[in-house]
């Protein structure tokens, strides 16, 4: 699992903390033995080339098993607690930026996870990684720097930073 490091801490409040780690212990306890027994079922119904239910239950073990992979390694980098502040607006984890685009155009988000938003569903934000080309190009920047990421399509987008807040749901 990887180790926390300023970079890549998830802050959490403790009511997202506690959400997630229920839903791992689910899915690592009844919700395991569910999709096995339900795999057990549909073996016994013979040829599994053809059986539908079997391949289904594969498919929904494969995904839980991804979510808990993903949990585990979430949970551990995980700080529970508000973000210290950065007094000079620097972009970091868990702030609400405002970026420009060469274009013209400006965009808010969240720099951080969705599991942050917890369980406020009102709250219609995007959110960024701070792992992702653009999250990674920001963070550290502060009002007025521009940054340069690669987009998925191979094109260099420059981007500035408009404004950097800490996020409040």
């Amino acid at each position: 699992m990887t180790q926390p490091t300023a970079e890549n801490v998830i802050w959490l409040t403790q009511e997202a903390y506690d959400r997630l780690a229920a839903e791992l212990e689910n899915l690592k306890g009844p919700a395991r033995a569910e999709i096995s027994q339900r795999i057990a079922d549909a073996r016994e119904e013979g040829d599994l080339r053809e059986n539908g239910g079997y391949h289904a239950a594969r498919e929904e073990q494969s995904k839980t098993e991804a979510r808990i992979v993903q949990l585990e390694d979430m949970l551990s980098r995980a700080k529970v607690g508000e973000q210290p502040a950065q007094p000079d607006g620097t972009v970091a984890a868990g702030m609400e930026v405002t970026v420009k685009f060469a274009a013209g155009d400006t965009e808010t988000f969240l720099l951080g996870a969705r599991e942050v938003l917890a369980l406020d569903d009102n709250v219609d934000v995007s959110v960024y990684s701070p792992q992702s080309p653009l999250g990674s190009a920001i963070v550290g920047k502060k009002k007025g720097e521009t940054a340069t990421y690669a987009a998925p399509n191979g094109n260099d987008v420059k981007v500035e930073i408009v404004d950097a807040k800490p996020f409040a749901s």
